[in-house]
């Protein structure tokens, strides 16, 4: 209907005749999130710069800009035309019967007519010259420091043995830390991280495109330059050998182990097959990696293929490129706002009273329409599993305690030939002053070089040798406990025909690593600091969280330590003390790592086929003992207390983040099963039907951490800030006299069973069952919680109201927004802290 372009699009609103003229609407609010965030705007324009003669030009999410534009008649068009099975493409996965599925087709398709309707997205015409872009992003005043990509346009990418070499090409050049295109840009000193979404290859054409963030503006040609410099140079030398065989095998592991976390495998399989079958070419080609790497092994080694001549033909040799550059601009926002305001104003000026009225009415007519309940007919429709079908018990995961000191955990799991495992360090007790330390030293371990190879070399290795290894900093409450778990870990795999290798290099990166490398960890830390930066925005509702979580628990005080606004602060002081004083940093980095690194607070976790773990058990011993015993003092930390007040983060941007929170074990609440079916049901009800649909917001969450005890309200891309609180605080009253049908409860108890089954694969199930061990989060404890989950009543939902309404009263205020926004709420909250996260 109207309403619901209205609710999901945008629409005009106002309060009375001579109140402004505003616009508000889900994704009109999403897209002002997106267009606030330069990295985001920087793929962005990069993408649209290569495409200036087709779809691709325009913002498939919609210019905040343009959105207004759109009106119900076009948008009613746009859906006739192309939402038609006649132009859908129809997908199972499974080992469903193939006969049921067309019987299941048939009876949704026979019910169309079939249609011709021209879908097809053309070729870009290649463009014979090389084009400059320069693009303003919101900055602070004092900034000087802007972006740049180059970019260029490659074939179609209908040609699967061409896409993977292109996939190769892109591990080769910019994939690892000492690859050289990646390992020139970070060296030069020009920049803080690298940017540019490297090889797009989802969309007709493929294209390329890197650069550097954190430049000076007068260096951008010097970046653009060193670019060519090294392709010329990679061209020219060539490209060292161990190189290419790292990035081929790292590529070949990727898609024979098919790790998608815990997306769905079937779905992940079924937008790679889209890559293709959109675009009139064979789907299953694109699963069918065999052949052509084959192919692409065997030319490389009769030399009839070679990654440099690609460089030459598809980067040296390719007119088809252009180089866009974000610089800093502090009026922009401003500029922007005004010219936004002065827009409506005119809108306004030129609607009669009749056609304001209309306006008036149309958004009462909204609310009215988003206040009014589903009608029990309608709800009917929706199909429904029975809980008589739910398993009453929780999928055990194998775990076996093979030793205690060093602890050595065990998980007999099928693993598709794979070995996965965990090396972690206790970090509890470690002196407060190094836990910010603790990402960077983690990262430092894999990427800064030992004392027997260079960071180039010892990527390499890995590489060539193993699936990757990678970093994990473990935060989380102990169950029951006023304790908190707190871990490092690197956490490798490999072949387990190359357990030996990759035992031998993590043992050289724990034992051997050389920290005392002044140039590399300074690129490690600028690395930390633009990427933290990046996700800023994208991520704002996780940053408001963990910063409500620091006064609430342990182990929110640790997440906000090492991966909140305070490791943020942190980056950007060491980044100039290191500069000033690498001494002082060094001796710091050295003691927290040898308080670190000690088989008395060591864990192996393993995860893979008995058989296999038996054949490497000497080797894992060895590892193991190789890792120096000694006495260490412990430290007790003392918690800041001055986060503990109402707090607003100032950003440049559109949009807000809003949270507040408590913790529910603090109040009193004694943990029951039933909170998880209420704490969901309450995101996908209340939450989403008074801060999205009514504040067009585009999303926003309940969360509550089980084992802490902490609960959390936070918004995503929010247009609002006190109308999203007032949500939070009327959650109480939603629940207190709620009424709910058998029906709507089975569905809220089967979607939180949902959650708890979620599929994981073997090396996911290996890490939580150790997580389960680790925090004392028993079978027993995890079965308890199912059955009452299972067993959840209407009458639970009532009590849930009395904990809600002391979270109303007591709870933690933290937003992040622009601060024009939050002087709202600072005329309302005199004691509100306020700090500018952008300096």
């Amino acid at each position: 209907s109207r309403y619901t372009f209205m609710q999901e699009g945008w629409h005009y609103e106002l309060e009375s005749l001579d109140s402004p003229l505003t616009i508000n609407g889900i994704v009109y609010s999403e897209m002002k999130g997106v267009y606030s965030s330069a990295d985001i705007m920087l793929d962005e324009y990069s993408l649209r710069s290569l495409f200036p003669d087709t779809i691709y030009k325009y913002d498939s999410g919609g210019d905040p800009k343009e959105i207004p534009n759109l009106t119900y008649e076009d948008f009613l068009k746009f859906h006739r035309r192309f939402y038609h099975p006649s132009n859908s493409f129809i997908w199972f996965y499974g080992d469903d019967d193939p006969e049921q599925r067309l019987i299941f087709i048939d009876e949704y398709l026979k019910e169309f007519e079939k249609k011709d309707i021209e879908s097809a997205i053309p070729s870009q015409p290649i463009l014979n010259e090389h084009r400059k872009i320069t693009k303003p992003f919101m900055a602070e005043s004092s900034s000087s420091k802007g972006m740049i990509t180059v970019n260029w346009l490659f074939p179609d990418l209908h040609d699967q043995k061409l896409r993977l070499s292109f996939m190769i090409l892109e591990h080769i050049l910019i994939g690892m830390p000492g690859s050289p295109l990646r390992k020139a840009l970070i060296e030069s000193g020009l920049g803080e991280d690298i940017a540019g979404v490297g090889l797009e290859r989802e969309i007709r054409h493929m294209f390329f495109s890197t650069g550097l963030k954190g430049v000076d503006v007068n260096n951008m040609p010097k970046v653009e330059e060193l670019i060519f410099e090294v392709l010329n140079q990679l061209v020219k030398d060539g490209i060292d050998k161990d190189t290419i065989d790292a990035a081929i095998n790292t590529i070949e592991f990727r898609l024979r182990e098919n790790n998608t976390g815990r997306f769905p495998r079937g779905l992940s399989l079924m937008l790679r097959a889209l890559t293709f079958w959109i675009y009139e070419a064979d789907p299953i080609s694109v699963l069918m990696f065999d052949k052509q790497l084959t192919q692409i092994k065997e030319e490389l080694s009769s030399k009839d293929f070679s990654f440099e001549q690609m460089i030459k033909t598809y980067f040296l040799e390719n007119l088809h490129r252009t180089t866009v550059m974000l610089k800093p601009d502090p009026e922009l926002k401003k500029r922007e706002e005004m010219e936004e305001r002065k827009r409506l104003d005119e809108i306004k000026s030129k609607m009669s009273v009749s056609e304001l009225k209309k306006i008036i009415q149309d958004v009462q007519e909204l609310r009215k329409i988003q206040q009014t309940p589903d009608s029990p007919s309608a709800l009917a429709k929706i199909p429904v599993l029975e809980l008589k079908y739910v398993d009453r018990e929780n999928k055990k995961i194998p775990l076996q305690l093979l030793k205690k000191e060093p602890q050595l955990l065990f998980h007999d799991i099928s693993t598709n030939g794979i070995f996965y495992i965990d090396v972690g360090f206790n970090l509890k007790g470690i002196e407060q002053k190094y836990i910010p330390y603790i990402p960077l030293i983690a990262k430092a371990l894999i990427e800064i070089g030992t004392k027997k190879q260079d960071y180039v070399k010892i990527g390499q290795r890995i590489g060539q040798h193993t699936g990757g290894i990678r970093r994990h900093i473990l935060v989380d409450q102990v169950r029951e406990e006023d304790d908190s778990c707190f871990w490092l870990f690197l956490r490798g795999k490999s072949l387990i025909s190359k357990v030996s290798e990759l035992m031998d290099i993590m043992r050289e990166l724990i034992l051997d690593v050389n920290l005392n490398n002044k140039d590399r960890f300074l690129q490690l830390v600028l690395e930390e600091k633009a990427r933290f930066e990046k996700n800023l925005l994208p991520s704002g509702h996780d940053i408001v969280a963990r910063r409500i979580c620091a006064d609430l628990s342990e182990s929110g005080w640790l997440e906000e330590k090492t991966k909140g606004i305070s490791y943020l602060f942190f980056l950007r002081r060491l980044s100039e003390l290191i500069k000033s004083n690498w001494d002082q940093v060094y001796s710091d980095i050295i003691r927290a790592y040898e308080w670190i690194i000690n088989r008395k607070n060591m864990l192996i976790n393993i995860t893979c086929p008995q058989n296999e773990f038996e054949r490497h058990e000497k080797e894992i011993d060895e590892f193991i003992y190789a890792v120096p015993d000694s006495e260490r003092k412990s430290f007790e930390w003392k918690r800041e207390t001055t986060i503990a007040r109402p707090e607003a983060l100032l950003i440049k941007a559109k949009v807000n983040f809003v949270g507040k929170g408590a913790s529910l074990y603090r109040l009193g609440y004694k943990f029951h099963g039933s909170s998880l079916v209420i704490t969901r049901y309450l995101r996908n009800t209340w939450l989403w039907d008074s801060i999205r649909v009514q504040g067009g917001a585009y999303g926003a969450h309940c969360i509550f951490d089980r084992l802490s005890g902490d609960l959390v309200f936070v918004s995503y891309r929010d247009p609002n800030i006190k109308k999203t609180i007032e949500s939070y605080d009327k959650s109480s009253d939603f629940l207190k006299n709620i009424e709910l049908s058998k029906r709507e409860l089975t569905k809220a108890i089967i979607r939180t069973i949902a959650d708890i089954d979620a599929p994981l694969l073997p090396d996911a199930k290996g890490f939580r069952s150790m997580r389960y061990y680790l925090t004392k989060d028993t079978e027993d404890v995890r079965q308890k919680m199912r059955e009452e989950v299972l067993e959840t009543q209407v009458q639970h939902f009532r009590e849930f109201s009395d904990v809600l309404f002391q979270v109303k009263e007591k709870g933690i205020i933290k937003v992040m927004g622009p601060e024009e926004n939050v002087a709202e709420l600072k005329k309302e909250i005199k004691e509100l802290n306020q700090i500018d996260v952008m300096k």
